[in-house]
């Protein structure tokens, strides 16, 4: 990347507090270095933390490190089905994470699912999230989703999102092929995508991938094919694709070193015009999806 070039890059933290990771062969990153990790990404101009309150001690780690120059996104757990009282359950829950991060307020407060606005006490738990956007305690209220059929039954249920979380990347096209790309940025919400190297199964050689997988071998073997005739390293073939697309404010990497996230940063491309092969999309969500990988 050149000086001075904008950077839509985000630090996703999962890895702070959890072994997270189909690549992942360090397991959860040492608290002595996040720091450095921290101190890298801001001097990058990357100016947005992706956390969640089930990442382990991810908030604490974060706090103790120090978040107040970044703008922190987390996100609320499932509402548990005994919970009667939704908006003692978010307040404690968000205080809980304010004093883990020691902020006093967070850029955005996401669900961790759609469900949960969606069902019985939805638009109770909308309202109360809407008060605290109000209160200044989060700047944008939004959820994080898995498909874009999520998205269909948010619109129809009248809810209205400030920020948004989605996969996206050369296999996992959903998010723009179903219009709801264009239709969010044209609302005005913020889009951020996650899973651009699908959890580093994307970056892997293919003798390293677990057998799993070898069911969509066709699949990967043209992926791979296409990096090779184009001369692309799949970290960049993987990154520039998700860049290329303007209505992207955000594009949330977890790293767990500072040099993955040097190369990460170094291997964006603002110029990046390739052709991606439309027979790289894949719809299969028992691939797409890794909440439904068996490995």
């Amino acid at each position: 990347m050149k000086k001075n070039e904008e950077i839509r890059l985000a630090l996703g933290t999962v890895q702070f507090g959890l072994d997270y990771g189909v690549s992942n062969t360090s397991g959860k990153v040492d608290e002595s270095k996040i720091f450095e990790i921290l101190n890298e990404a801001a001097k990058m101009n990357i100016d947005t933390l992706d956390t969640a309150m089930l990442y382990g001690n991810s908030e604490s780690v974060l706090g103790r490190a120090g978040v107040s120059d970044f703008n922190v996104v987390t996100k609320l757990p499932p509402i548990p089905k005994q919970v009667t009282n939704i908006k003692t359950w978010v307040i404690e829950n968000i205080n809980s994470s304010l004093n883990k991060l020691n902020v006093d307020k967070v850029y955005g407060l996401m669900l961790h699912r759609s469900d949960d606005f969606l069902g019985e006490k939805g638009f109770k738990l909308y309202k109360i999230l809407c008060k605290l956007r109000e209160d200044g305690i989060v700047n944008k209220i939004g959820v994080s989703i898995y498909s874009p059929d999520e998205l269909d039954s948010l619109e129809s249920s009248g809810i209205k999102i400030d920020i948004i979380q989605a996969p996206f990347n050369i296999l996992d096209r959903r998010i723009e092929t179903s219009g709801w790309l264009g239709k969010l940025k044209t609302s005005g919400v913020e889009i951020h995508t996650r899973s651009v190297f699908l959890q580093g199964l994307l970056l892997l050689e293919s003798n390293k991938r677990d057998p799993y997988f070898s069911k969509w071998k066709d699949c990967f073997d043209e992926f791979d094919k296409w990096i090779k005739k184009t001369n692309q390293t799949p970290l960049g073939a993987c990154l520039n694709f998700v860049n290329s697309f303007n209505e992207i404010d955000k594009i949330v990497v977890g790293i767990e070193t500072i040099d993955q996230l040097r190369k990460i940063a170094s291997s964006i491309d603002n110029s990046y015009k390739a052709h991606i092969p439309d027979h790289l999309q894949i719809n299969d969500t028992m691939l797409i999806d890794p909440s439904n990988w068996r490995c």
